[in-house]
């Protein structure tokens, strides 16, 4: 059964998390940094740096919201970063942002399905995910397109939640998680399933050694995981060959 964030509504999964973020677009960057303490910020820099060596030249950010990741991988001095998400929210945020910030010219944000992607094959040297990949309603389809869409030799990189497995961080954790996170969330957002569809969410996600079975049954090689912070998010990275 697949976890949606709208129990009771027909759509489905894709055309619940379009309108989900849609819905928490006003205040999904404020909370993203409240809730987390400001640690998605070091994620993602570490995340951008295990793409150093790679030296991509045109970089998709799949599920880019409101476009930080992408801002990021401008650290990488590509040509071009190009952003898609599913939530014209979230979209029209993130270029309020970029505007601000005098990056139109570098990064290109679209409305974008990513389990069928609208560009060619191999037209990009790398692949980078932010906390987007467990909302995909058909997983293995989504991470099989970026397989198509990536140049031989490229890398994906994603960025994603995990489980803490040690005492006592697990369980302090999982009260925050699945208590303070929702209700502070709720609040917020005024949206009343977002932020419970989130723990839920991620305990449902293949994580770890499960994840990278998945991408390698996609095309990838050289599988990587590494945890952060005692395990609450882990970054995949992996290569086309």
């Amino acid at each position: 059964m697949q976890i949606v964030p709208y129990k009771n509504n027909k759509l489905s999964k894709k055309e619940q998390v379009a309108m989900m973020f849609d819905n928490i677009s006003q205040h999904y960057d404020f909370l993203n940094h409240f809730l987390s303490l400001g640690i998605d910020i070091r994620w993602r820099k570490k995340a951008i740096r295990l793409l150093k060596d790679y030296r991509p030249k045109r970089i998709l950010d799949i599920a880019t919201g409101t476009g930080d990741f992408a801002i990021e991988a401008l650290k990488l001095n590509p040509d071009q970063v190009t952003g898609i998400d599913i939530s014209e929210g979230m979209l029209d945020k993130g270029r309020e942002k970029l505007k601000r910030m005098s990056l139109e010219n570098k990064i290109s944000l679209m409305y974008g399905d990513s389990e069928n992607l609208q560009f060619e094959d191999n037209k990009f040297d790398a692949i980078i995910v932010a906390f987007g990949v467990r909302n995909f309603q058909n997983l293995y389809q989504g991470l099989s397109e970026m397989s198509r869409v990536l140049n031989s030799g490229g890398a994906v990189v994603i960025l994603e939640f995990s489980k803490p497995q040690k005492f006592p961080f697990k369980q302090v954790y999982e009260f925050y998680f699945k208590n303070i996170l929702p209700f502070i969330g709720k609040k917020i957002s005024k949206d009343q399933s977002a932020y419970t569809y989130l723990p839920e969410s991620v305990q449902a996600f293949p994580e770890r050694n499960d994840f990278l079975t998945l991408l390698e049954k996609a095309g990838f090689i050289k599988t990587k995981c590494l945890p952060l912070t005692f395990g609450i998010s882990s970054v995949y990275l992996a290569e086309k060959a």
